[in-house]
């Protein structure tokens, strides 16, 4: 198997790690990721709409807003320390990128919060592919921030 290109974003919220860890992994894919950032689009919803996102093996099919679709599964869940997921099945303009992806947040106690950090393993879909994923890679960091921000308003406070 090719070696992926790894990108990561973090932020430290004023929340403790339980609650910051609860929260992103039961917020709707459309509100962390409402707005497109260059060709990274947003997301539309998740089907299926599951009630919960809390156990190793659940899956939807993520829907984005041009018309491009990702199947997710949920592979890891360790609360509160962290979270994972594989994406697959790719369409839209990331399928001639990547053959899967590999997702990562994980949340540590950081002074009187938590840092929340998001990391992707992009596997390459081709050799031809992977000389682009660095720059695909430096197009992402502005989508987690974006993603962040949305993160950091649907926080609980206080």
């Amino acid at each position: 198997m090719p070696q992926p290109t790894v990108v990561s974003y973090a932020r430290t919220y004023p929340v403790p790690v339980e609650q910051a860890f609860d929260s992103v992994l039961s917020m709707p894919l459309e509100q962390m990721f409402s707005r497109r950032h260059g060709p990274i689009p947003a997301v539309r919803g998740t089907v299926p709409d599951q009630p919960t996102w809390d156990t190793v093996g659940n899956s939807r099919t993520i829907r984005l807003a041009d018309g491009g679709s990702l199947h997710e599964e949920l592979t890891r869940v360790d609360r509160p320390r962290a979270f994972g997921y594989t994406l697959d099945d790719i369409h839209g303009p990331m399928k001639p990128l990547a053959s899967h992806i590999e997702g990562l947040f994980t949340f540590e106690a950081d002074g009187a919060g938590t840092r929340i950090s998001w990391s992707w393993a992009l596997y390459p879909k081709s050799l031809l592919s992977r000389p682009l994923l660095p720059v695909f890679g430096r197009i992402w960091q502005g989508s987690a921030r974006k993603a962040f921000d949305n993160i950091g308003t649907a926080l609980p406070t206080g």
